[in-house]
């Protein structure tokens, strides 16, 4: 079983790929919070409702303090057409080894389908100022899960 993040401890840094080729380092956002979140691939259904509910949010979460990150192992090739085709304006990371999701507790074992097998757990972690872990949520639904972080934060409602 994959070691999950829980609220208190303390972030591991990383620096990945944007589809743009861009690097960004999670330590260089300190002083705001960061919604971080994993999803096991761009172009798939419940993904592409995600990233569109994140990117529909997004400009209420950065006006409430929030930078969002969306991680996947794609590469960024296929982040970048993810991001066209779906007109997405969040930053979304190559995490293409899989090292930030597995020290982040977002690869592992995980039931599909009612087999166990290794994959990306979709996840969300909330990143406080300090880079303290302020939230963990684990095996999240892709529809709906906007709306309930933003409640889970203590947020308006868009």
């Amino acid at each position: 079983m994959t070691d999950r993040l829980a609220p208190g401890d303390t972030a591991p840094d990383f620096t990945l790929s944007t589809d743009t080729g861009e690097s960004v380092t999670l330590s260089d956002l300190r002083g705001g919070k960061v919604i971080v979140y994993f999803y096991p691939a761009a172009m798939t259904p419940g993904c592409t409702k995600q990233a569109c509910d994140f990117s529909e949010s997004l400009e209420s979460l950065k006006s409430d303090g929030y930078t969002v990150l969306g991680i996947s192992p794609d590469k960024p090739e296929k982040l970048a057409k993810f991001r066209d085709k779906e007109h997405l304006s969040l930053t979304l990371l190559s995490d293409a080894d899989k090292a930030v999701m597995t020290a982040w507790g977002a690869f592992g074992e995980k039931k599909l389908y009612g087999k166990v097998v290794q994959g990306v757990i979709r996840s969300t972690v909330v990143v406080d100022e300090d880079g303290k872990v302020e939230h963990a949520f684990y095996n999240v639904k892709a529809t709906g899960h906007v709306a309930k972080l933003r409640r889970d934060l203590g947020l308006s409602e868009d």
